[in-house]
């Protein structure tokens, strides 16, 4: 029987990270970056208006009332600005750079909001106050502002549009075809028979891939050895990787391994991991393969514990694990031997004080438990009694 970090590596050492691609940005939301960014410009480029208001000489304001005549009107995205002439103003709105001359804004409140001329009601200061944005006091050039590795998400990618960049090298989604096998199987919501099972693991697994930013596709296929082969062939074409769930144990219904191990280098092997037993990885051609139980539970800690880290290593991550934090245990029970058992709990509590709520009581039919549970509390392989109180490591899932 092979431990849980042999068949992690080995499910680790089937994935590679997917090939860097310049993509524009609307394709790289979610995607891991390749390169670090370097800003060529500043942000902002240029002195800017931070609110309505007259770009003044802070000179010429310093005794209030002031009276100024107003020469013109800038808005922002102007792109011909008008010279402040000494002892005059020029009214600017929010975002509109600063004309040349001017070293202050006075907001338009502080005034008498006149056009062809100008009543000023206080001082103004030079330079970098709310009302004035310095060039480059957000991003100066040259800066790094991004590095390799992380995650573009909505904010970084405002920053790279401000900065001007239009297409950006990414490790791109990955695209992983979730193959749920059995003649039992039927779509949530289809008319079910006597015998038949919802397909919970092909939502369930795609759902948690997708919480990885993969992009998912769903196929449901019997056991027929024809037809599965026939699908899992036609699947490469536009699969990164394929998970399968089902279709594993030792009956004659059980027809993965007889298909697979044909078709490319798999392996299937007992992994001394609870709930679940049987598993296969391997690759078909340079597609990775991983092999998981049907159950739904047990494809569920299957995926977490092996699948998951391989799909973040093909998208580029550099942290592939989940966090792992200690927590009391709110009651005990039996754990298999020899086996790393995965229980779901509810964390609650603060940095070393957590505690972990126990749920479900069935090791096989846990899905409920599991819909509730922020973390799996991890019994390692030689312990089989937990007891009330006593301390597990627990993989967090929120």
């Amino acid at each position: 029987m092979r431990s849980v970090g042999e068949h992690l590596n080995l499910c680790l050492l089937a994935a590679e990270p997917l090939p860097e691609l310049a993509v524009p940005l609307e394709d790289a939301v979610g995607c891991v970056l390749a390169a670090d960014i370097i800003a060529d410009s500043s942000l902002p480029a240029t002195d800017l208006a931070g609110g309505d208001g007259y770009a003044v000489r802070a000179q010429d304001v310093v005794h209030s009332p002031a009276i100024l005549p107003v020469t013109a009107d800038i808005q922002a995205g102007d792109t011909v600005w008008t010279r402040l002439v000494p002892g005059s103003a020029i009214r600017i709105a929010s975002g509109a750079p600063l004309p040349p001359g001017a070293d202050a804004v006075v907001p338009v409140e502080s005034t008498d909001m006149g056009i062809s001329q100008v009543t000023v009601n206080q001082p103004a200061s030079p330079g970098s106050d709310a009302m004035v944005i310095p060039s480059g006091i957000d991003v100066p050039s040259g800066a790094t502002v991004l590095r390799a590795g992380q995650r573009l998400d909505a904010q970084k990618i405002a920053l790279l549009a401000a900065l001007g960049k239009g297409r950006v090298r990414v490790h791109p989604r990955v695209r992983v075809v979730i193959l749920s096998i059995g003649d039992e199987l039927v779509e949530p919501g289809a008319h079910r028979e006597p015998g038949q099972v919802n397909d919970a693991n092909g939502h369930s697994l795609a759902a948690a891939a997708e919480e990885v930013d993969a992009k998912t596709f769903r196929v449901m296929v019997t056991d027929e050895r024809a037809r599965l082969r026939e699908t899992i062939e036609d699947q490469l074409v536009r699969a990164d990787v394929i998970v399968t769930t089902g279709g594993l144990s030792y009956g004659p219904a059980d027809t993965v391994k007889d298909v697979l191990t044909p078709l490319g280098a798999v392996r299937f092997d007992n992994v001394a991991i609870a709930p679940g037993r049987q598993l296969g990885v391997g690759k078909l051609g340079e597609v990775p393969i991983y092999c998981l139980p049907g159950n739904p539970v047990a494809a569920q800690v299957a995926f977490e514990t092996f699948v998951r880290p391989a799909l973040r290593k093909m998208a580029g991550w550099s942290n592939l694990y989940r966090t792992s934090v200690s927590a009391k245990m709110s009651r005990g029970w039996v754990s298999p031997a020899e086996r790393r058992e995965f229980v779901p709990v509810i964390l609650t509590g603060k940095p070393g004080e957590y505690r972990g709520e126990v749920l479900g009581s069935h090791p096989q039919a846990r899905l409920a438990a599991l819909a509730l549970a922020n973390a799996f509390a991890v019994v390692p392989e030689d312990v089989t009694e937990v007891k009330p109180q006593q301390t597990l490591h627990c993989m967090v899932l929120e």
